[in-house]
């Protein structure tokens, strides 16, 4: 009798274990999955649908009879766009075969555009990436009908890299040599996926790539406004531009997105399927210690640092076959 109380004592023992063992496994499984899950950690946002992209872009230039098509299909996640990593094409060779003028500008000849851009991509010392930059955005920005021209503005080695002012020079630069109605302030490692993610300006200032490969396809947080955005030439002067003073990594994104909501700015976005973007690789830069303390007295210096006090010597210019590039000291 004692040795099958034993039996049951054992046989209770190990069901108890399996137990406590199977439901640490279980509750395990389920907090990855909840941590892992793509959404767990988005901000959910609003977004113009996608069937009203067009109604929302803000167009340069009046509807023509002969007005080119924007083509908006709506794609599916399976039709995403990657680029060619190892791109071999001469930059010469691809000019000519895709009809682009010196210095990195194009507009179809069989209809008339409705959107005139400028597209500012600051630059240092990441020749792989803007190479496969290069090679991927033309024939994306061309299959969108757009007048458009691309400026690549490098920063002389003189001092700390400044993001944010290269994006004011862009700007400057480029008013310039064109009326552009539309900018785009955009980095380089940044690969639009979706041919429905118009480069061209929305009605209100837009965050295009809100749904980066990177962070599982979703927004970090709602005040997010870096990477690649789109404002209107009346937009960005109303705002001053940028900062100036963000030299380093950091900051600056925040203090250009608290100067919109200052001036009543609210931000737009595509949808999350729309909005996708792949991010090249690239080494990670080691953050300013002075964002924090520009971020806290940004506020103070809305009207009087931006465009209105920019300093800068270029000190080359050329037309390159796919851009215009431009070298600053900053």
């Amino acid at each position: 009798m004692r040795g099958l109380v034993n039996v049951i004592k054992m046989l209770v023992a190990f069901f108890y274990n399996y137990a406590r063992g199977l439901s640490y496994i279980v509750t395990t499984i389920l907090v990855l999955c909840y941590c892992l899950h793509p959404a767990r950690f988005a901000s959910h946002y609003t977004f113009i649908k996608t069937e009203n992209i067009y109604e929302e872009m803000e167009r340069s230039y009046p509807p023509r009879d002969n007005s080119c098509v924007i083509p908006v299909n709506g794609r599916r996640p399976s039709q995403l766009l990657y680029p060619e990593e190892h791109p071999k094409e001469d930059p010469v060779a691809m000019a000519r075969r895709l009809g682009i003028l010196p210095g990195g500008q194009w507009k179809p000849l069989s209809c008339h555009p409705l959107f005139n851009v400028a597209i500012i991509l600051p630059y240092r010392n990441r020749q792989s990436q803007l190479t496969i930059f290069m090679n991927y955005i033309h024939p994306f920005l061309q299959a969108q009908n757009l007048d458009y021209r691309i400026f690549v503005i490098e920063q002389s080695p003189m001092r700390e890299f400044n993001r944010a002012k290269l994006f004011n020079v862009g700007y400057a630069e480029a008013t310039k040599i064109n009326d552009f109605h539309c900018f785009i302030f955009q980095d380089i490692d940044l690969i639009p996926q979706n041919p429905d993610n118009i480069y061209a300006c929305t009605k209100m200032p837009r965050h295009m790539s809100s749904s980066v490969n990177i962070f599982r396809y979703n927004l970090p947080y709602t005040g997010l406004f870096g990477g690649a955005i789109s404002l209107t030439r009346k937009q960005f002067e109303r705002v001053n531009g940028f900062s100036n003073v963000f030299y380093g990594w950091g900051g600056e994104d925040d203090d250009f997105y608290n100067r919109l909501q200052s001036r009543g700015f609210q931000i737009t976005r595509f949808g999350p399927n729309v909005a996708q973007y792949y991010m090249l690789t690239h080494k990670k830069e080691t953050p300013s210690t002075a964002r924090f303390a520009n971020l806290e007295s940004g506020a103070r210096r809305y009207d009087t640092d931006g465009l209105n006090n920019l300093e800068y010597r270029v000190l080359n210019h050329q037309l390159r076959p796919l851009y215009s590039w431009i070298l600053a000291d900053v």
